[in-house]
């Protein structure tokens, strides 16, 4: 135990930050367009149950590395076994928080494009073709280079600020507010003529359109949606108190991120039915469909810029937590200063973030196995180390730490039934790593 590593001050912080980590794009963005090509309520219902059988057990595995070690992810197994052929895993959730923070910020720096062109009324002054001519020539310019820096400049001014003054804080205030605007929608979509339509697609489920490809959709959806195997939530465990309840933080996470995705899919689902576009529309609905949609709203500048804001927010807490995983290893792991640690991962994602943004236009022709910088670093992250770091997580924990340690940290100050702890291990032991090895073929095309 490291006596003078910082901790989260409240248990509000604890799941703040946590759930902040969870929410983000795939909520808002991707779980719509995955429910629309999924066919609506049997989607829905299946990712729900993969979130509570995988994502629930795999998050208690993340948080007790994480606080029985009191370190960074390549700490904790190193820690926890003391062999180094562990130690590759903790490499790659490093390698992949680079990637994703690279590319990801790319995508928060539309959202924030769209935010400022919502509230000038640039966004309202274009028909749906000139959007989508508008939305090409923004992504191939050196426009979306400014908005990334910008964007991870923000997210370097929090990070400087500690885990306390910053996360903890900056979590505490965007996690609420962030919730204020998606139920602001909801009440809005649920007066749309196209409600309750909308809503039947959601909520009421057809079985007959279940097959396998909507199970690995929902499957995949429920691991990327938590952020599991990149060791976000081993991090941020880390900096938890011994009377955090990790069963508890872990149930309570996993709601409030899929209460986060389902809201998404009220206020969209309405919309969608109401002014005749396709639920199936898959990842143009946000940046093409959607603005078209609020232009015909009364109000449609304040709708687009509130929209546009939710997501810029939902992109910040998610950023925040992949930087402390580099940031927890330079600190830990090469004795930097988190000032120094800060500010080398920043730069990092910059540079890496800008050759992202330029794919899409002046770097487009650069490309490895005919993928462009965005395309491998995407590629790289999700098919291939998240699905492998989350799948080795699960079996560290379930078959190689000390049954001792489990029931102590799950337990902490309080107590916890037998029972419970041997569903954990036995999801960690069997369950999830089959389900996440289905997530990890079915990117690599295998299935």
């Amino acid at each position: 135990m490291k006596e003078n590593r910082a901790q989260f001050a409240t248990r509000l912080g604890v799941i703040a930050t946590t759930v902040g980590s969870a929410v983000g794009l795939g909520n808002i963005w991707r779980f719509p367009y995955e429910t629309g090509v999924h066919g609506g309520g049997a989607f829905l219902l299946i990712y729900v149950g993969f979130i509570f059988i995988i994502g629930v057990p795999v998050i208690c595995a993340e948080f007790i590395m994480g606080r029985s070690t009191r370190s960074n992810i390549f700490g904790a197994f190193r820690a926890l076994h003391g062999r180094p052929q562990w130690a590759w895993i903790g490499y790659m959730g490093i390698l992949a928080s680079i990637l994703i923070l690279s590319f990801y910020s790319v995508v928060a720096g539309w959202t924030v494009e769209y935010f400022v062109q919502s509230v000038t009324g640039t966004l309202a002054s274009l028909d749906a073709g000139s959007r989508h001519e508008a939305f090409d020539m923004f992504c191939t310019g050196w426009k979306p280079v400014m908005w990334t820096l910008v964007f991870l400049a923000v997210n370097a001014v929090i990070l400087l600020r500690g885990v306390k003054g910053g996360i903890e804080r900056v979590s505490n205030v965007l996690m609420p507010v962030l919730f204020v605007i998606l139920i602001i929608f909801c009440i809005n979509s649920l007066l749309m003529p196209g409600a309750s339509e909308g809503l039947a697609f959601l909520f009421r489920p057809d079985f007959s359109k279940v097959d396998s490809g909507v199970l690995l959709g929902a499957l995949g959806q429920a691991f990327f949606s938590l952020s599991l195997g990149l060791g976000t939530m081993l991090t941020y465990a880390s900096y938890f108190s011994d009377r955090t309840p990790l069963v508890k933080s872990a149930v309570v996470t996993s709601a409030l991120d899929t209460c986060v995705a389902v809201l998404a899919g009220v206020i969209i689902f309405p919309a969608v039915f109401t002014f005749g576009a396709e639920p199936s529309a898959g990842p143009k609905l946000v940046f093409e469909i959607l603005p078209d949609i609020f232009h015909r709203l009364p109000w449609g500048a304040l709708w687009s810029s509130l929209f546009f804001f939710l997501l810029f927010l939902a992109s910040l807490t998610s950023t925040i937590s992949m930087s402390e995983i580099g940031i927890a290893f330079f600190c830990e792991q090469f004795g930097l200063t988190r000032k120094k640690a800060t500010l080398l991962n920043c730069l990092i994602a910059m540079v890496l973030g800008t050759l992202c943004a330029l794919s899409f236009g002046p770097l487009r022709d650069m490309t490895v196995f005919g993928l462009t910088v965005f395309d491998l670093f995407d590629y790289v992250s999700s098919n291939i180390l998240l699905p492998l770091g989350g799948m080795m997580i699960s079996i560290f924990v379930g078959w190689f730490v000390d049954r001792g340690i489990l029931r102590t940290q799950l337990r902490g100050t309080g107590s916890i039934k037998e029972w419970i702890l041997r569903v954990i291990v036995f999801c960690l032991r069997y369950v999830a790593p089959a389900g996440i090895a289905l997530v990890f073929l079915s990117g690599l095309g295998v299935i």
